[in-house]
């Protein structure tokens, strides 16, 4: 892989909280900063195509997620998401021919201490670059069929379903 597009749709990876009652925003994406910490071997750009938690993603949000991803020049494509509606999207994008798509996000904050955010960053680079073409997800230390897995909200971790 030589370039990477990477398209941002907000989430909790991107989340700045401002107060011990979760009131937060949105923030610029932390996706760039982190590759470029890591001194990454190939070249990326960062898309920003939205700035929303999943949890208020729409019909038309996913349809412009779609036309952005299927215009991109290059086959290699990472989406930073919120977690909660992952799979729903992954679903919108499943029969894009010609890219592997991996989606990715994070349970705490990126600016957090501790996020998962860079591993789960670390495992989709390293998925979307050795995958056939597909759309897949890349959280908690594994890839993901995304019509063989779930959110568990009470676990705070995905998890395969049947």
């Amino acid at each position: 892989m030589q370039h990477l597009s990477i398209v941002t749709t907000g989430g909790t990876i991107d989340k700045i909280y401002f107060d011990d009652k979760s009131a937060y925003e949105i923030g610029d994406p932390q996706i760039g900063k982190i590759l470029e910490a890591l001194g990454v071997a190939f070249t990326f750009d960062v898309l920003p195509a939205l700035r929303k938690d999943s949890l208020h993603l729409d019909e038309s949000d996913r349809d412009l997620l779609r036309r952005l991803i299927e215009a991109q020049p290059h086959r290699h494509v990472l989406v930073t998401h919120g977690t909660d509606t992952m799979v729903e999207t992954a679903a919108v994008l499943k029969d894009i021919e010609g890219k592997v798509i991996v989606l990715t996000g994070a349970l705490n904050p990126a600016r957090f201490q501790g996020s998962d955010a860079v591993f789960n960053i670390g495992c989709a680079v390293g998925a979307v670059q050795t995958l056939p073409d597909g759309v897949y997800i890349a959280m908690n230390g594994r890839i993901w069929n995304p019509a063989h897995v779930r959110k568990n909200r009470d676990a705070n971790r995905f998890e395969s379903i049947a």
